[in-house]
């Protein structure tokens, strides 16, 4: 089979040669053309006892992202430490290690994702792996593997095995013509990014499974999330997050969006507050597999002014960046999420000015506010 002996060392070639320092591994090559349920005779899994539990065995894929270890602590008080695995081909720092269960887990191994669903008795599935907006952009290849080929192996394993799947999509699923203002949950979706692409993708193959294979699977629309436990990791909506560690570090901050550039935005704890009602949810009070969420939606001069009450010493100023900014236009200004606050009762908590309290408060600027007082 030289076709495919071509592909796989070409793939293997690009992986290896990214310069995003992920240590992602060889994809491997694998036949499609049986029902996903269907398991291997040579499946060589091993038999691990756990005592028995009515929660679910639970596990996070790209789990030292922005969501997953704040998703790992709070699904951990609710269904107990060792209840919750969180994985990622990272290592992560000792806090996270000694916080609960780590593991190494590379989507692109189909086998080895198998086996640790298998041997940990896996009930529920958060799949965060995914290479984001301008990151995506900047390394296509990749992203269309991670994206899409991870997403593939976590759909037939969710399925085979009976998982409960949550897929997080975004606000980069929707397109320039899209509607903008709100944006509802079923509309043209034509985005023009490979992250966003690839997102559309996941919902549609999320829904396909459903209704072809029964996989329970579920999924949020996030906005922009907004979190001081985390560094920007290469999001359009990243500059929602750096002005605060700015306005902290050295009072300046410039944006790379313009300052009318309105956008959904979300506080973390209510993106994750969201993910766990919905999982939560009965399957019967779900009308849609895919919704959208909102909380707020501001854009960086009305972000900027809300920072400048805590520290009225920031400087701010633009400096567009083209990339991010053409992907900002082509997203929606604001999201229509009444289906799910109808459906499993959705409602958010932080504001804008909430927000901004709560990110200063979280990163100990208490001095700076006392000096600019």
């Amino acid at each position: 089979m030289p076709i495919v002996k071509n592909v796989s060392r070409a793939v293997s070639q690009l992986l290896q040669s990214s310069g995003c320092g992920c240590g992602i591994s060889i994809v491997p090559v694998r036949c499609i053309g049986v029902s996903p349920r269907q398991v291997a005779s040579d499946a060589g899994f091993h038999s691990v006892t756990f005592s028995e539990s009515d929660h679910p065995r639970v596990l996070i894929t790209g789990g030292l992202g922005q969501l997953g270890v704040g998703l790992a602590k709070l699904l951990r008080k609710r269904f107990g430490k060792n209840n919750v695995i969180l994985s990622d081909i990272r290592k992560p720092a000792d806090n996270i290690f000694y916080s609960g269960p780590f593991i190494y887990a590379d989507i692109l191994d189909y086998k080895n994702l198998r086996e640790i669903v298998v041997n940990n008795r896996i009930t529920w599935l958060f799949h965060y792996s995914a290479l984001l907006s301008a990151v995506g952009e900047a390394n296509v290849p990749l992203a269309r593997a991670v994206n899409i080929t991870g997403l593939h192996n976590v759909l037939d394993i969710a399925a085979e095995h009976n998982l409960r799947l949550f897929v997080p999509s975004t606000i980069g699923a929707f397109g320039p013509t899209s509607p903008r203002d709100p944006t509802p949950d079923l509309c043209i979706q034509r985005p023009r990014t490979i992250y966003g692409v690839s997102k559309v993708h996941a919902e549609l193959m999320g829904e396909y499974y459903h209704y072809r294979y029964g996989l329970d699977f579920r999924c949020l629309r996030y906005p922009g999330i907004i979190s001081a436990d985390s560094q920007p990791g290469g999001g359009t909506t990243d500059y929602a997050v750096q002005i605060f560690h700015n306005a902290i570090k050295t009072g300046k901050f410039q944006c790379n969006l313009k300052p009318d550039t309105r956008l959904p935005m979300m506080y973390i704890d209510d993106c994750l507050k969201a993910t766990l009602e919905v999982m939560e949810a009965p399957a019967e009070a779900l009308t849609m597999r895919t919704y959208n969420i909102s909380a707020m939606s501001f854009t960086p001069e009305e972000l900027a002014q809300e920072v400048q009450k805590h520290v009225p010493e920031l400087e701010v100023t633009y400096n567009v960046d083209k990339v991010r900014q053409a992907i900002a236009d082509s997203w929606p200004m604001n999201f229509d999420d009444r289906n799910a606050r109808r459906d499993w009762g959705w409602k958010h908590d932080y504001d804008l000015p909430e927000l901004v309290t709560t990110m200063f408060s979280f990163l100990g600027s208490d001095s700076r506010i006392a000096q600019a007082n």
